[in-house]
């Protein structure tokens, strides 16, 4: 199943939901119109018990409707972090120097690279010793990753990679938008259930009804939950057994993800969260909170069952010795890493830094074939993982430092975008100095010069990784750091697709974690518009990647056949690569099939010629981004499936 068939499930299995809910939501106001009507009496008229029911009924649709959406929205708009910070979550700072905090970021970090996501906001939950983690977030670039101090302490870095991937396929398949909904709609049954509460509190003599209908509302609420929290179970345990899946898939071997279930299944701790709000986010979490075993209510698969399947062979007594052997001496994540040789931890089991660094070595340009794109799209290729430590490991240890840190990493994404000419680099660091002062342009000018030698297919890797950095920067500071950037782009009155790709990913990513939508959101869009987006999508990238007009028209037109309904004539945009700024939004809000469609067009045109540059390789991944189609980067030109 590739991607955008994950996402059609997603989808059909929300409208499954809702229609679940409503039935449970029906089922309830059943039971209030109920006990409304046994209050009222068999023997008022007629027009009463209609108005009464009425009312009843439109009170507590509204009740439920409301609670959820409020919810809902207050859930969306707190992104992944208010989340994390209510389960007790610590911010892990980027430029922590804690050998296990680290250990966590170039893990988090090789994934995000990847898998072509943004790399999420990260968290520990400090006071929780059982080995647990989750995503939440209503987009990836809102995303916050939160793992407990159990799995840290207990983990060794190939399980702890599973975790994360683990995690990472719940950010790709929309399954933290999926959880929200959820949370929501479960909030909005559960404020039935305190109302009712509330109602039977309230005295007024023998005729009173609230404490009647008080108590009709407390059956009808706890109905209501049970109901939600059965489909909320059984939806969870499907999307475990996916992501388990999915991070085998990311991480090319079953002993990282399988270790960390032996060590819950073995450890007194467990998977355990402590926190009085684990239960509201029990769905999310990697293992169950409760350790419920066989109930229709557990959230998660057992866990022999999901070792079975990762490791066909395991036997409950196996499970048993370790519960034996780790209750006298538990193991400890750290001490596993250096006796397999990891310093720090900070490089796959068994795999040396140079070895890695040759897997993300610079390669001569690549072949498209659209299928693998497609097929690699939401996924991790075989070599995706190793691929981007390989790239990161190229990546010179001070400037991935700076990229952590609150200014280097600002200083770092301005540097990327000056231009060798001294002229206008004048130009482009006196609008860093009107904007940030003479410090912040003796910061650019020195960070100019570490980057100076960086190979073109390291450049936007460094940039990303600089990205959550400047996301934690204040409202006005991100603002400032976009008008510089700007500036800088537009100092030389060109706009070349690397320093459009850049500028374009961190404004969609500042966006959306600042507004938890994209920039194009609200907007309505015909065929029409759709049709007219895809040409322009596909004549920019004709004319970017083809100096020859003639040869250009064949590649428009070849990736003009993979889209159905377009039609059109080559023109090169006069705007260049900004055309796309009218196309997002459009493009953006296609169903899953013609989203497939329209990526193997892209790839039909840009390999027309046979090739793929490092900027039309960087243009393709900044294209699936605004799709919302991450491509995993598997290298700095060659493409998923592809020898570089």
């Amino acid at each position: 199943m590739n991607f955008f068939e994950r996402q059609r499930q997603v989808r059909r299995l929300s409208a499954r939901l809702v229609a679940l809910f409503a039935l449970a939501v029906v089922g309830t106001v059943v039971v209030v119109d109920l006990a409304v009507w046994f209050v009222i009496g068999v023997g008022s008229p007629t027009e009463t018990v209609v108005t009464a029911l009425a009312a009843a009924t439109v009170l507590t649709v509204a009740l439920i409707g409301l609670s959820s959406l409020f919810k809902s929205i207050s859930l969306r708009n707190g992104g992944g972090t208010r989340v994390a910070e209510s389960l007790g979550g610590t911010a892990v700072p980027a430029d922590t120097r804690d050998p296990d905090l680290r250990r966590l970021r170039n893990v988090v970090e090789e994934v995000a690279i990847a898998s072509g996501t943004p790399v999420p906001a990260l968290y520990v939950l400090e006071g929780e010793r059982g080995i647990n983690a989750f995503a939440a977030g209503w987009s990836p670039a809102d995303a916050a990753v939160a793992v407990t101090r159990g799995a840290l302490d207990r983990l060794n870095r190939d399980e702890l990679q599973g975790v994360i991937a683990h995690e990472f396929s719940h950010v790709v398949n929309g399954d933290m938008r999926l959880n929200i909904k959820l949370m929501g709609l479960l909030f909005g049954l559960l404020v039935l259930f305190v109302v009712g509460r509330v109602l039977t509190l309230v005295r007024g003599g023998n005729r009173n009804p609230m404490p009647l209908i008080g108590l009709a509302l407390i059956i009808a609420g706890a109905i209501g939950m049970g109901v939600g929290r059965l489909i909320q179970a059984a939806v969870s345990r499907q999307r475990e057994y996916l992501a388990d899946a999915t991070a085998v898939q990311y991480t090319r071997q079953t002993a990282g993800l399988a270790g960390a279930l032996k060590k819950i299944a073995g450890l007194t701790e467990s998977s355990a969260i402590r926190n009085p709000r684990a239960d509201e986010v029990g769905h999310m979490l990697f293992g169950s909170a409760k350790g419920l075993k066989g109930n229709l209510l557990a959230t998660h698969p057992p866990l022999i069952e999901r070792i079975r399947l990762l490791e066909p062979g395991t036997r409950p007594e196996d499970l048993e010795q370790l519960r034996r052997q780790w209750a006298a001496r538990p193991p400890s994540g750290a001490a596993e890493d250096r006796a397999l040789g990891l310093a720090g931890g900070e490089s796959p089991a068994g795999e040396p830094p140079a070895k890695r660094a040759a897997a993300g070595a610079a390669s001569s340009p690549a072949a498209a074939d659209a299928a693998a794109v497609v097929a690699a799209i939401g996924s991790l290729a075989p070599d995706s993982l190793e691929g981007a430590g390989g790239l990161l490991d190229r990546v010179p240890e001070h400037l991935r430092a700076a990229a952590h840190e609150a200014e280097g990493s600002v200083s770092l994404v301005l540097a990327l975008v000056l231009s060798a000419h001294p002229d206008v680099r004048a130009v482009q660091l006196a609008s860093v100095e009107r904007h940030f002062g003479e410090a912040a342009a003796d910061k650019v000018r020195q960070a100019v010069q570490r980057v100076a030698g960086l190979p073109p297919e390291l450049r936007l890797p460094l940039a990303e990784l600089a990205f959550p950095a400047v996301r934690q920067r204040t409202i006005p500071q991100q603002d400032a750091i976009m008008a510089t950037l700007h500036d800088l782009i537009g100092a030389d009155g060109r706009l070349d697709v690397v320093e459009y790709c850049l500028s374009r990913l961190l404004h969609e990513q500042l966006h959306e974690a600042r507004h938890h939508r994209p920039s194009w959101a609200g907007r309505r869009y015909s065929g029409a518009d759709v049709r007219t987006a895809a040409t322009t999508l596909l004549a920019v990238l004709a004319d970017a990647g083809h100096d020859d007009p003639a040869t250009a028209a064949r590649a428009f037109d070849a990736g003009l056949g993979r889209f159905s309904g377009a039609s059109g004539t080559y023109v090169p945009p006069a705007a260049g690569v900004v055309a796309l700024e009218s196309a997002w939004g459009a493009l953006d809000g296609m169903p899953a099939r013609a989203k497939q469609q329209l990526v193997e067009a892209i790839v039909t045109v840009i390999g027309h010629d046979g090739r793929i540059t490092v900027p039309e390789f960087e243009l393709l991944r900044t294209i699936c981004a605004m799709l919302h189609c991450p491509l995993p980067r598997t290298g700095p030109t060659g493409l998923p499936g592809q020898p570089a």
